[in-house]
């Protein structure tokens, strides 16, 4: 999907950035030396909980905001140097609408392609086209106040893509939406990348969006890059299955981790609450052993599955802790 032999679309080297708290609170370090690449044509995702420090990356990256220190390019622009060439390169789409819900959809678009520059005649071409793209042709004359939150995020894109973007952030872009409608919006993404050439870059804190969307993804935690590679490539890296064995009393998990440490068959075996996770080679044989060791002990089992390995236990191998844990 994308060529690896170009200069990268966006490039960032050990941004640092850094809020202030209260007096006599040392600063909250959003962004602790990041750093990434992305190539061209790639769809490449952000993955982490709120708080872990995406937006702030976006903000950075599309010259919202500055970096304390570090430095990133974007289009082959400096953003801190070259702050209105990298606009003029890139589309971005927020986590809060940008249409405004006393204008139809046509006439959001229109303004967009005014503020950047188009001719009138060439705003209203190019609002029709992407009307048409994203399935809103018959609402464009709507108030947008009367779409759907998914007519509205697809307006929020087509927004972004007025000038023809050669990276396109999208910050968040199907939280709230129903699946049918998150399954419109990751269809059109795919169409960008792969038809349109165009770079995504997109934060997302779900787990399948990253898994079934990007080409590659970076896990972000607590503000640094803790894992890098395609979803493939990270799941590939824990090697065997997992195995997730809930035992019916809270009181009694730290008790089923001391007895199941005890098989050999085994391996990165940890536990919270109910849950005891592990991995292991012998997914299939393992699962009656298990539950006659804890038998044995006499320790009642609530469930147990086994399944191959998931973009949650990668952020559990590389995190220190699932990502149901810190997500909550």
């Amino acid at each position: 999907m994308h060529d690896i032999t170009s200069s990268p679309a966006v490039v960032a080297t050990d941004l640092v950035k850094t809020y202030p708290v209260k007096r006599g609170v040392p600063p909250l370090r959003a962004l602790d030396d990041l750093t990434l690449e992305i190539a061209p044509g790639e769809i490449f995702g952000l993955l982490g909980p709120n708080g872990a420090g995406k937006s702030t990356t976006v903000k950075i990256l599309s010259t919202l905001t500055r970096a304390d220190s570090g430095c990133a390019a974007v289009a082959g622009h400096d953003v801190q140097r070259e702050p209105d060439a990298v606009r003029h390169a890139i589309g971005l789409v927020s986590q809060k609408s940008s249409s405004a819900p006393m204008m139809t959809g046509r006439e959001s678009l229109v303004m967009t392609g005014r503020i950047h520059g188009l001719r009138r005649a060439d705003a209203r071409d190019r609002a029709d086209e992407l009307l048409g793209r994203f399935g809103l042709a018959d609402a464009a004359d709507r108030l947008t106040k009367t779409y759907s939150g998914g007519m509205n995020r697809k307006l929020d894109v087509a927004i972004g893509l007025v000038n023809r973007p050669a990276v396109l952030f999208l910050d968040e872009p199907t939280t709230g939406l129903d699946p049918e409608a998150r399954a419109e919006l990751w269809s059109e993404i795919e169409r960008l990348a792969s038809e349109d050439g165009t770079t995504v870059l997109l934060t997302t804190h779900y787990l399948d969006e990253a898994d079934h969307l990007t080409d590659r993804l970076a896990i972000v935690d607590r503000g640094r890059i803790v894992a890098a590679g395609s979803p493939d490539e990270l799941k590939r890296e824990l090697r065997g299955d997992r195995v997730v064995i809930e035992v019916a009393d809270a009181a009694a998990g730290a008790r089923a981790a001391e007895q199941l440490s005890r098989l050999v068959t085994l391996v990165d075996l940890s536990h919270e609450g109910r849950a005891v996770r592990a991995r292991t080679d012998e997914g299939a044989s393992v699962i009656p052993l298990a539950l006659a060791s804890l038998e044995q002990a006499g320790i009642e089992v609530a469930s147990a599955t086994v399944s191959r390995p998931s973009l949650d236990d990668v952020y559990l191998r590389h995190a220190g802790r699932t990502f149901e844990e810190v997500a909550r």
